[in-house]
């Protein structure tokens, strides 16, 4: 058994002074240590490196997070790649901005409630039970949320984002080869967050979905790389036009629907009325017939307002009329 002690520091850092006295001030002004990749199976009392900043133990056999209370002022700790199966023991980490738990047997992220500097969060491919996916502790997800800039969930066997929508702060989303599959609750998701510039999906079922990347750079306005590939300003434009214009087409035929009738009816007088109206027409313009005097017509033969067509039909009214009497000068 491997034991992280001070004896363990002393034996893997060098220092110029051997004197014990001044080993334990070296202690003390500490501010990195890295003890990666040592065959560390327990953390123990190393309390005299109370100016720790920085603490690498990954690449260990550490199975329990434990005597870090001491601890206040580190921001950076390292833990990936160890055998941790719960976040536990770091409330008293006040400083801490940078969280690596990746490649653990953590099923839950959970104990940090009482963090609320943590500007990322890694917890990527944990050994998970088949079947299992990483679950989240929404009291941890509170206190994450206005400080949790980046995070990576990749390869959890995730497959929805909804209880992540209140991290309001993200810039950095990777979420990469887990089981994400429906567009509808993704962009409902993005939606709730503002400052996100980046995103990895790769490896998602979803990413086969027709317009997936599409559909992501429509939703996102901040987004400026998806699945490590740029979004520039002029792709997104382009798709932001196209979804516009197929929007306005929608509306369009929605009015046809319901405004055959009236439609008809202007055009059936139009036809009927042409021919003893034109020579008139061209009487009074001099040799060119104005529409909007058959319009006039129509407008006081059909006596009520309610047949009158909306502005935007009338304008496709003229037009066709134009395309059948091509003779025609239109004065509007």
């Amino acid at each position: 058994m491997v034991r992280l002690t001070t004896d363990l520091i002393a034996k893997n850092v060098s220092h110029k002074n051997r004197k014990e006295e001044d080993f334990g001030q070296y202690l003390r002004k500490m501010t990195h240590l890295n003890l990666s990749d040592k065959n560390i199976d327990a953390i123990g009392d190393i309390s005299l490196c109370r100016n720790l900043r920085v603490l690498y133990l990954y690449d260990n056999r550490i199975s329990q997070i434990q005597n870090l209370g001491f601890a206040s002022n580190i921001t950076h700790l390292y833990l990936q790649n160890n055998c941790i199966s719960c976040i536990e023991n770091l409330s008293s980490l006040k400083n801490l901005e940078k969280l690596y738990l990746g490649g653990n047997y953590i099923t839950v992220v959970e104990g940090l409630d009482k963090l609320e500097e943590i500007r990322e969060l890694h917890i990527e491919s944990q050994h998970l039970p088949l079947g299992e996916k990483l679950l989240f502790d929404p009291r941890s997800l509170r206190s994450l949320a206005k400080s949790l800039s980046v995070l990576n969930i990749s390869n959890n066997n995730i497959d929805q984002l909804e209880e992540l929508a209140v991290l309001e702060n993200l810039s950095y989303l990777r979420a990469a080869d887990n089981q994400l599959q429906h567009m509808k609750d993704l962009e409902a998701v993005l939606n709730k967050w503002p400052k996100l510039c980046r995103m990895d999906l790769t490896g998602n079922p979803i990413c086969h979905k027709p317009k997936y990347r599409d559909r992501i750079v429509v939703q996102s306005q901040t987004l400026e790389f998806l699945d490590g590939k740029e979004i520039k300003e002029m792709e997104r434009q382009f798709l932001m036009n196209w979804k516009a214009s197929k929007a306005a087409r929608k509306k369009n035929r929605g009015r046809m629907t319901n405004e055959p009738a009236d439609y008809q009816r202007f055009y059936q007088f139009l036809l009927k009325t042409w021919s003893e109206k034109h020579s008139a027409c061209q009487s009074e313009t001099q040799g060119s017939c104005s529409l909007l005097n058959v319009w006039k017509l129509y407008v006081n033969h059909s006596g009520s307002e309610s047949n009158i067509l909306s502005s935007e039909y009338e304008e496709l009214a003229l037009k066709h009329c134009i395309l059948f009497f091509p003779f025609t000068t239109v004065h509007l």
